[in-house]
C-alpha cells in the first residue's frame, strides 16, 4: 500500500495598509489552488491580516507567504518553519536574516514583475528621449519652449542592475535600436545586453550613457552607488531611471544637477520613506517626474503570478530539490 503524500500546514500574512494589489484574498487563493490542485491538495492553509492570528497559527507553520510581520523571537514563534515566501523582491526590510533559523529558506518573487517593469521602461526612455519631464516642468510654468529630439535608435542605455527588471528593461531597450551596456557584480552576459561590465568599471560607461537605468537591488554595496561623482559623469542631455531603492541614487545630487540643468531629465518610481512627504524638495525639482511605486506591479496578474512561482516552487519542496529565488545571506539577494 503506497504512502500518502506527506502534507504541510501553510500560513499566509496580509497587511491592510498594503494597496488592494497586494492581497492575497481567498478568490485569488482558491484561484491558484486550482490552477495547481495537486500540490494545493497537499496544504492546510490559514490566513491571517495584520499579524492578528500570527503568533498562534506560525506555531505550526512550515511555511508562510508574506512580507511584513514580527521577527523577534522568530524560531521560537515558528519552530517547525522551512520556508518563508516574499511577496516582493527587494527585501532589505527583512535584513540582515539574522532572525531567520539557519535551517529555513527564505525566497523572494523576482521575475513577476518582470514584464510590467518592462513596459515602464520603455515608457520612461521615450520620455526621457523626447524631454517629456522638461515639456512637463514647462507647462507648470506656463512656458511655451520648444525642444527637438532625436530619434532613440542607436543611443545607449547603461543598465545598472541585470536582473529580472534590469533584462526586461533591456530587450525593450533593444526593441527600441539602443544599444545596451550592462553592469552586474557577476560580470555574466545576458541576452539583449551588447556589453557587460562590473561594477569596478562603472566609471568608464557611465559618460557613454544616453539613458541611465538603475534597477539594482539595495545592499549595503550598492547604497549610495550613484552619487555627485557619478551624476558628474553623465552627459548634459542624459537621463536616468530609478526603479531600484532610493537609496542606491543621491536624490539631493540629483535634484542640484536639474535644477542647474546638467541633466536631460530624470523619472523616479521609488523613494525613501514612502509616501514621499508633501514638504520633500523632489516635489519642487525641474525637469523630473514622480511615479508613486507603480512600475513594476501588475494591478491584476501581481498575487496570480507570485502565487504561480509559489507553486512551482512548493513542487520543488516535495521533492526536495533546490528553492528558486532563495536569498544569500551575504548578498542580501
Amino acid at each position: 500500500m503506497s504512502e500518502k503524500p506527506r502534507r504541510i500546514r501553510l500560513h499566509v500574512e496580509n497587511l491592510r495598509s498594503q494597496p488592494p494589489v497586494f492581497h492575497i484574498t481567498p478568490a485569488r487563493f482558491d484561484d491558484a489552488c486550482r490552477r495547481h490542485p495537486d500540490l494545493a491538495a497537499r496544504l492546510d492553509t490559514t490566513t491571517c491580516w495584520d499579524n492578528e492570528t500570527f503568533e498562534r497559527d506560525m506555531r505550526t507553520a512550515e511555511v508562510m507567504i508574506g512580507w511584513r510581520f514580527p521577527r523577534d523571537r522568530f524560531a521560537e514563534r515558528a519552530p517547525d518553519l522551512r520556508w518563508i515566501q516574499m511577496t516582493g523582491a527587494g527585501i532589505e526590510h527583512v535584513m540582515p536574516l539574522d532572525w531567520l533559523p539557519p535551517e529555513a529558506t527564505l525566497t523572494n518573487n523576482a521575475g513577476v514583475h518582470a514584464f510590467k517593469a518592462g513596459e515602464f521602461i520603455a515608457m520612461a526612455i521615450l520620455s526621457l528621449n523626447t524631454r517629456l519631464p522638461f515639456f512637463a516642468t514647462n507647462k507648470e510654468e506656463r512656458r511655451w519652449e520648444k525642444f527637438f529630439a532625436t530619434a532613440v535608435p542607436g543611443k545607449t542605455l547603461v543598465a545598472i542592475g541585470v536582473g529580472h527588471m534590469g533584462s526586461a528593461g533591456a530587450e525593450r531597450a533593444k526593441g527600441l535600436g539602443m544599444r545596451v551596456i550592462g553592469v552586474r557584480a557577476s560580470g555574466q552576459p545576458s541576452p539583449h545586453v551588447d556589453e557587460m561590465v562590473t561594477p569596478d568599471r562603472l566609471h568608464e560607461v557611465l559618460p557613454r550613457a544616453d539613458i541611465l537605468l538603475v534597477s539594482v537591488p539595495l545592499t549595503p554595496e550598492t547604497r549610495g552607488l550613484i552619487g555627485r561623482p557619478e551624476l558628474d559623469l553623465l552627459k548634459p542631455e542624459a537621463g536616468l531611471i530609478n526603479v531600484a531603492r532610493a537609496g542606491v541614487v543621491d536624490y539631493a545630487a540629483l535634484a542640484r544637477k536639474l535644477h542647474a540643468g546638467e541633466l536631460g531629465g530624470a523619472i523616479l518610481d521609488v523613494f525613501d520613506p514612502e509616501p514621499l512627504p508633501a514638504d520633500s524638495f523632489l516635489w519642487d525639482t525641474p525637469n523630473l517626474i514622480l511615479t508613486p511605486h507603480v512600475s513594476s506591479d501588475d494591478a491584476e496578474r501581481y498575487i496570480p503570478l507570485t502565487l504561480d512561482f509559489f507553486f512551482e516552487n512548493l513542487g520543488r519542496y516535495f521533492a526536495g530539490r533546490p528553492l528558486r529565488n532563495a536569498v544569500d545571506r551575504a548578498r542580501w539577494y
